[in-house]
């Protein structure tokens, strides 16, 4: 209040109002803790997931009693428990295509701390339907971005402009494949936060058209303009493109696993393992007897017509990806479908860890999709 940039006014208008938060692990984390000690009146949370004890040293807004809790009840509670003048809406599931529109509606605000490409393009399409402006974050080891973006009628910069291509299945790591330092997602959400107040409040200059850039490591910040790209089309449609860029997943694991240990002995029963890597990341080999199918050709419903990847030929088989991420994703894309599929606990690098036989796999056969590893030793 003493502050003649924010004052009364300004105090009053985060009071009044609704900001929606996508995600509630590592940058939504220190976000939403900092919104609401700050007064915002309304909160909506969305996440899908549960609270993993290998989240707590970034998601510092849950402790190890919340292990197992879905994040978005268990972040409505400790909120509410730090301001219960506070109105928390939590949503146990995802935003999607079919949904995204109807659940941003009516809100003021919406804060991207996600880590996976559809969700980060699909919120920024409906932000741009809906022209609300979008706080977007992002972390990966030591380095973080932040922006906000706002359509504002087709004048604007969005996600969109910025990365105008999605990236290929497996083409980028997430943070539970690559690696983050906790710190680092509370100078991000933190920042993500500040800016949400100066959006609200109106004051400073936000960071429309610019791209924060921090690196932890030599603790510097860069900025970089960004610009409207003149030849995109405006947005009048929500596209899924779960598919194209594939879905770098839930940090909780998947919902049926099978422990390293265990794959020996189904792969001599005969069952499907699948490597579902791309073929840029088997340079190190693959599981002897695992067919390699890329994440993206295992999704693609248009793959359903292959006999080796239709339904009744993938019910019951085991996934595996590097750490165990993707897999779990995938997973729960395909039950979703009605196909029952498990992912291997830790990925390849559990499995090389157990002592699990490997194959090495020349570059040319990697690429051919559908191999088996037994088949593309070297």
């Amino acid at each position: 209040m003493r502050l003649p940039q924010l004052g009364e006014l300004g105090q009053r208008r985060l009071a009044a109002s609704r900001v929606a938060v996508i995600g509630a692990g590592g940058l939504g984390a220190p976000v939403l803790s900092y919104l609401a000690a700050a007064g915002v009146g309304s909160l909506t949370v969305f996440d899908p997931d549960v609270v993993d004890a290998t989240n707590l040293h970034r998601q510092v807004l849950f402790t190890a009693a919340d292990v197992g809790r879905s994040k978005a009840v268990a972040a409505g509670e400790h909120l509410r428990a730090q301001n219960p003048d506070l109105s928390v809406t939590a949503v146990v599931e995802a935003v999607t295509p079919t949904t995204a529109l109807e659940q941003l509606n009516g809100h003021d605000l919406v804060l991207d701390g996600t880590d996976n490409f559809p969700t980060r393009y699909l919120v920024s399409d409906a932000c741009e339907l809906l022209d609300v402006p979008l706080v977007w974050g992002s972390i990966l080891a030591f380095a973080g971005q932040v922006s906000v973006f706002w359509g504002a009628g087709g004048r604007g910069v969005t996600y969109r402009d910025v990365h105008p291509v999605p990236p290929r299945p497996g083409e980028v790591p997430s943070c539970a494949e690559a690696g983050v330092l906790g710190m680092l997602c509370g100078v991000i959400g933190s920042t993500m936060a500040m800016e949400a107040v100066k959006v609200i409040a109106g004051m400073g200059d936000v960071l429309y058209g610019r791209l924060a850039l921090y690196d932890a490591l030599s603790a510097r910040w860069d900025e970089l303009p960004i610009a409207r790209d003149p030849q995109r089309p405006p947005v009048t449609r929500i596209e899924d493109i779960a598919v194209t860029c594939g879905l770098p997943g839930p940090t909780a694991p998947g919902t049926d696993e099978v422990e390293p240990d265990e794959l020996p002995a189904l792969l001599a029963a005969g069952t499907r393992v699948l490597d579902i890597r791309e073929s840029s990341e088997l340079a190190d080999g693959m599981v002897r007897g695992a067919e390699h199918v890329p994440m993206g050709r295992l999704l693609d419903p248009a793959e359903a017509d292959d006999p080796e990847l239709a339904p009744q030929g993938l019910d019951g088989a085991v996934l595996y990806c590097a750490a165990g991420t993707r897999s779990a994703s995938t997973q729960r894309v395909l039950s979703e479908r009605g196909i029952r599929v498990r992912s291997l606990r830790g990925g390849f690098a559990a499995a090389r860890g157990s002592g699990i036989e490997l194959v090495s796999v020349q570059r040319s056969e990697a690429d051919r999709p559908g191999q088996h590893g037994s088949d593309a030793s070297s």
